[in-house]
Order: C-alpha cells, then sequence, then structure tokens
C-alpha cells in the first residue's frame, strides 16, 4: 500500500467514520481507497449528541478507545486520524475544504436524525463542489430491499426472516478489501481526550466490554466455541451464555458480515438462534426507516394514547432498582453500573414497567437511551414497543411477565441477584425470588428494611393493565 507525500493542496477523498470505528471489511473506505486520490480518515465528535450525554458515560470511553486503536493503525500506515469536535453540519464541509477533498465518502446511517444531518452535509458539499458518497455497511439488508409480495415492508418477523434467509448469498457476506489503496500523509494529531470534550477519565474503569476491532475480535473468538450452545443458554444471566458482541455492531468496531459469518451458513441449533438475533436488529432497522414516527409513539393506532398513570415516584423507584422486586431491581443497577442489561432482563424490566407499574413505555425507552452502551434506536424502540405491546409484531397485551416467575426460572439458584443486590445475598434460593413470600429468613435479615417492599403486588397490577389494554381496544372498534 502506497502512501501519499504530496503537499496539502494535492486532492484527497475524506473517509467520514461513524457507527464504523474499524479500518478492516468496511464499505466506504473501500471504496474511498479504489478512488485514486489519498484517503484521509476523519472523524466528528458530535456535540449536538455529546452536549446532552452526562459526564461519566460510558459511550464516549468506548468511542475514545476504539479511535485510539484506529490513529494507532493509520500510523502504521504513515497516516494520521483527523478529528474535530462540534456539529458535522459545519465540521465536515469544514474538513472537506482545508484538506481539498474532491469527496467525502461514509456509510449510510438509518436513524431519522442522522438521515437528515446527512442530507444537509450532501446539499452544503454540492454547493462546494464535493459530493457525499455513501455504502450500505451496517446491515445485510438495509431499507427497502426485503419487501413483502405485495412490495409493502414487513411487520411481522418470521416472515421477514424467511424471505430474509432466502435471498442471502455469499456475496452478501463477504468482507470488504481495505488493504489495497493510497493512504494521505498526514502530521500526527493529537486525539483530544475524555476531559477536552468534557468527559470524566475515570469512566474508563466502567467498561465491560474491551473496545475497537481489537476488542471485537476477541469476544468473537471466545464466543465462537460457545455458539453452538447459544440457544441453551442465552437467557440466563448468570451464566456466560451471549455473544457480548452488541456495543461493537452498535459502533461498527465490528463487521456485521464478519458477524454473520460466523453463524451462516450452519446446521448448529445455537448458530442458527444467535442468527435470528442478528436478523431481527435488521428487521427493527427496516421497521424504523419506513416508519420514523414509532420512534417517539405507538405502532399500533388504539395504544397511541393510552392513558397511563405515568407515576414519576414509581418510575424513580424503577430506575434506582428498588422496586422489591428482586430480578427487576438486579437488572437495573446492572444498568446504572455497567451500562450493559442482560436482553432476558431487559424485556423483564420493560415489562415490569409497563404492566405493573403502569408508565408509558416512552419513559423506559429514553432511560435505556441514557444508559445503554450498546443503544440503538431501532433495537431499543423495538424491543420497548414488543415489550409494551404497542409495537410491530409486539407481546399481545395479555401477556405479561410474572417477575418472580422469569427470576425462577432464569436466575434459578439467584447467582445473579446476589451479585447486584448483594443485601439479599444470605437468603437462599428459594427466598431470594420474593423475600415477602418467604416462609423463613435469616435472622439477620430485616423485611422491608435491609431491602424494600414490593412496590406493588404485581396481581393486582396485571389486572388493571388488562382493563387499560382492553379498554383502548373497544374505544377504537367504537370509533
Amino acid at each position: 500500500m502506497s502512501i501519499s507525500t504530496a503537499p496539502d493542496q494535492t486532492p484527497r477523498v475524506l473517509c467520514w467514520l461513524r457507527r464504523d470505528l474499524r479500518l478492516h471489511d468496511h464499505a466506504a473506505l473501500h471504496h474511498a481507497l479504489k478512488s485514486g486520490l489519498p484517503v484521509a480518515c476523519v472523524f466528528i465528535f458530535d456535540s449536538t449528541i455529546l452536549d446532552s450525554l452526562p459526564a461519566d458515560d460510558v459511550r464516549l470511553a468506548f468511542i475514545h478507545d476504539s479511535l485510539l486503536q484506529v490513529q494507532e493503525q493509520l500510523r502504521q500506515y504513515g497516516s494520521e486520524l483527523i478529528t474535530a469536535h462540534g456539529d458535522p453540519v459545519q465540521k465536515i464541509p469544514e474538513l472537506a475544504n482545508r484538506l481539498n477533498a474532491k469527496a467525502v465518502y461514509a456509510n449510510e446511517d438509518y436513524e431519522p436524525a442522522a438521515m437528515a444531518r446527512d442530507q444537509t452535509v450532501s446539499h452544503t458539499l454540492s454547493g462546494q463542489g464535493m459530493e457525499l458518497k455513501l455504502f450500505k455497511d451496517q446491515v445485510i439488508f438495509a431499507r427497502d430491499e426485503i419487501l413483502t409480495q405485495q412490495r409493502q415492508p414487513y411487520t411481522v418477523f418470521t416472515p421477514y426472516k424467511r424471505n430474509w434467509l432466502a435471498r442471502i448469498q455469499s456475496e452478501d457476506a463477504q468482507a470488504y478489501d481495505c488493504s489495497q489503496g493510497e493512504w494521505a500523509a498526514l502530521p500526527e494529531q493529537a486525539l483530544p481526550d475524555l476531559e477536552e470534550l468534557g468527559f470524566q477519565e475515570k469512566s474508563r474503569a466502567k467498561l465491560l466490554s474491551p473496545a475497537g476491532w481489537q476488542g471485537a475480535q476477541t469476544l468473537l473468538e471466545q464466543f465462537e466455541p460457545r455458539i453452538h450452545a447459544y440457544h441453551e443458554r442465552r437467557d440466563f444471566p448468570a451464566k456466560r451464555g451471549v455473544s457480548y458482541l452488541a456495543p461493537h455492531l452498535r459502533f461498527g468496531t465490528l463487521s456485521i458480515r464478519q458477524a454473520v459469518s460466523l453463524a451462516w451458513p450452519s446446521d448448529s441449533n445455537g448458530a442458527a438462534t444467535w442468527l435470528s438475533e442478528l436478523i431481527w436488529r435488521e428487521f427493527y432497522q427496516q421497521f424504523l426507516w419506513h416508519h420514523p414516527e414509532t420512534a417517539t409513539e405507538s405502532f399500533k393506532p388504539a395504544y397511541k394514547d393510552l392513558p397511563f398513570p405515568n407515576r414519576e415516584d414509581w418510575f424513580q423507584v424503577w430506575k434506582d432498582g428498588q422496586t422489591g422486586y428482586p430480578i427487576v431491581d438486579a437488572a437495573m443497577r446492572q444498568l446504572n453500573q455497567s451500562g450493559y442489561m442482560h436482553n432476558r432482563l431487559r424485556m423483564i424490566s420493560a415489562s415490569f414497567l409497563v404492566k405493573d407499574l403502569l408508565i408509558d413505555w416512552r419513559w423506559g425507552e429514553q432511560y435505556f437511551a441514557q444508559k445503554l452502551l450498546d443503544y440503538d434506536m431501532a433495537s431499543n424502540v423495538g424491543g420497548w414497543q414488543w415489550a409494551a405491546s404497542t409495537g410491530c409484531d409486539a407481546q399481545p397485551y395479555f401477556r405479561i411477565f410474572n417477575p418472580i416467575t422469569q427470576s425462577r426460572k432464569f436466575d434459578p439458584d439467584g447467582q445473579f441477584i446476589r451479585r447486584y443486590v448483594p443485601e439479599l445475598a444470605s437468603l437462599d434460593k428459594q427466598a431470594i425470588h420474593a423475600p415477602w413470600q418467604a416462609k423463613q429468613l435469616p435472622i439477620e435479615f430485616r423485611s422491608g428494611k435491609d431491602y424494600p417492599a414490593p412496590i406493588v403486588d404485581h396481581d393486582t397490577q396485571r389486572h388493571l393493565a388488562l382493563a387499560l389494554f382492553k379498554q383502548a381496544g373497544e374505544q377504537e372498534q367504537a370509533d
């Protein structure tokens, strides 16, 4: 691979990194390197997003560590990662001008705000005689590539998955070659540290997931021998059954093509189940693209204006992990401490907020958006609307998770609960799921003082939730 030594005004192209923080199997970078012009990689610390985040947000530590790996690799090529802090709508055209770029290459992003940003950047660049070139990278099938026979978007997962599996070919999962081309020779530029960006350096200590492309490869290697048991172990939060790769798919430190290639083709039940999860991710992405309004409102018309009581004191207790339901509290404390929550626990805690506490799903979705390291709008909105029975292919409203039953089934020994709710560590594996129902508790354990009594009665709230949803459905039919 050759290195450009041209002066600053030599024509170049930019590769704008966003949700794709790697230099391997990268669609936009592949095409930029084929352009015949030296390639300079840029990243914008987007102030329109960062300004709303808390100073200890763990996502910035993950991004920063990932960019350090990108920077190190670029220096091996004799190039440099160019960064700026501000609104990319202004910063990208400014950098393109300064570096005499003839085009900006980037990968597509399907979230509504991101698409609006790209449209504005494209318009500005066009006025400067440049072009924004976008490429599919974060999914195998994007937007309207998979439609029903009536050329409509899918709203049910199973037929979408069937079509997805029928459509995929080996070339769809083939890696992009990013080893051939010319890199722009640039002077070294220090990556701004977290404190310069307004974030706390100590947030790195909260990272449970190794960052960057190297971290993704490590986790992938660890998951490969476990993938065949994925279908049996994935629902148990105390077991190492999942891949832990969601943040890497979210920030693009792992290529979706490499992920899919691990599971397809395969005759393994575990691999097939994991592949289904990757297809769910694409199902929600295409759905949000077709229905951007569902980011903030329920998809099912009958449930768009459900009269939830929305008690703020109950919402705070849920956020703090003090509901008196151990599995829910353990899940919320895991989220608050680490930025991670096991997928089974996401369903349990979401169901509890909506169906037990009768709080609008959007409150919970926004809280997860603030806390999750792997936050992805399409998957988060889709998951919350599934749990709330308001979205596409959602859980029927009359199927309501019993948090005690879920706890006994998926954390039978209470191992996960003990880790995150240590005040219950002395309880046996029968009592730990519902201390208030236990016939006998340790003498040193003071029920209601060492750990709160249940904030609500599940059976009572279940009937209230059923009535709420039923009334909304009947009202729609009457209208």
